[in-house]
C-alpha cells in the first residue's frame, strides 16, 4: 500500500516543481523585456486580468484595471515595442519575484490546474522605483506537454495606489 501512495506524492512533487519552473520562467520572459515569447505562454482563448480588488469574481460587467486576452496584449506590446513610444524612451527595467507556489486542485471539467502564487515587482524607470507586490491565481492547461496559461490573475496588495505614471508593462 505505500508504493501507490509514494508513486502519488512523487507525482505531486514532480507538478508542483513544473508549475513553478513555468511562473518562474514567466518572470525571467517579462524581465527580459521578451515580450512576444511571453505571450506565447497563454492559451489561444488565455486572458490576463488585474481585478481592482480581490473581491471581484468576475470581469463581465464590472470595471477592471486591465483584461486583456492575446490580442490585446499584442497590440500593448507593439505601442511599448515602438520606436516612438516616449514612455518607453527612458532606460527602465523590472525585476519579479514569484514564491510561495501552491497547487489548490484541478478542475474537474477542463483538468486545468488551479495555481496560486505570491509576488513582487520592482520597476526602476530613470530614478524612480516602484514596487508591486500581490498574489496570482493561475489556470494552467498542458498543451504539448507544457503547460499555457488559460487565466492569469493579479491581485495588487497596492491596486488603489496613486502612482506617477500608469502600467506600461505586465505585473
Amino acid at each position: 500500500m505505500a508504493e501507490p501512495t509514494s508513486v502519488a506524492a512523487a507525482t505531486a512533487l514532480q507538478t508542483h516543481h513544473e508549475v513553478s519552473q513555468f511562473l518562474f520562467q514567466q518572470s525571467n520572459l517579462l524581465d527580459g523585456k521578451q515580450w512576444q515569447a511571453w505571450i506565447d505562454l497563454f492559451a489561444d482563448d488565455g486572458l490576463y486580468w488585474m481585478p481592482p480588488g480581490p473581491e471581484y469574481t468576475t470581469w463581465d460587467g464590472v470595471p477592471s484595471i486591465f483584461i486583456e486576452d492575446r490580442d490585446l496584449m499584442t497590440v500593448r506590446m507593439k505601442r511599448v515595442t515602438h520606436p516612438n513610444a516616449w514612455s518607453q524612451q527612458a532606460e527602465w527595467g523590472t525585476s519579479h519575484v514569484v514564491s510561495n507556489v501552491t497547487i489548490d486542485g484541478t478542475d474537474a471539467q477542463s483538468g486545468d490546474l488551479l495555481v496560486r502564487s505570491r509576488f513582487h515587482m520592482l520597476e526602476v524607470r530613470r530614478d524612480d522605483v516602484r514596487h508591486f507586490a500581490g498574489s496570482y491565481q493561475h489556470r494552467l492547461r498542458r498543451i504539448d506537454g507544457g503547460f499555457r496559461i488559460v487565466l492569469q490573475r493579479v491581485d495588487m496588495v497596492n491596486a488603489q495606489a496613486a502612482f506617477e505614471y500608469v502600467l506600461q508593462v505586465w505585473v
